[in-house]
């Protein structure tokens, strides 16, 4: 079989969207398509930091994203999604590995991200890189608009 190549690099809107979309959507734990994920809250993302806003790309196929976020003091990360047929294969490393170089090259110097408590594949993966657990603190949450 063909060694694949896979390319990391910043999503473009609109072409990458509805792929976007569609891998979100068929993900069947750990990110959820909600009302931050239409067209209209993309689009607001990417005036902010489109640089912050990866997928791999697999012989011009998307298959994984990542959504990073950095306010000047705290980066978040959102969105880690790989294709089924693409896991264990290295994509969300490499996917990870660059959203953490570029918060970094921003001047971040701490990162959160969330995940379900049920998601352990993701809990795995994100332990295996050095994230830790913060047991101890309590996220909320509110619709305000």
């Amino acid at each position: 079989m063909a060694q694949r190549t896979l390319l990391i690099r910043e999503f473009h809107y609109p072409q990458d969207y509805e792929s976007a979309e569609r891998l979100w959507k068929d993900m069947e734990k750990g990110v959820h398509f909600s009302r931050s994920d239409v067209p209209a809250e993309i689009e607001k993302k990417l005036t902010r930091d489109p640089d912050l806003f990866l997928v791999a790309e697999s012989d011009g196929e998307l298959v994984g994203t990542v959504i990073g976020g950095f306010d000047g003091r705290r980066g978040m990360v959102y969105h880690l999604a790989v294709a089924q047929a693409h896991r264990r294969r290295g994509v969300a490393e490499v996917l990870m590995r660059e959203i953490e170089k570029r918060l970094v090259d921003r001047g971040c110097i701490r990162a959160l991200l969330l995940v379900h408590a049920d998601n352990v594949e993701a809990r795995g993966l994100y332990e295996k890189q050095d994230w830790v657990l913060l047991a101890d603190n309590v996220v909320y949450s509110k619709d305000i608009a």
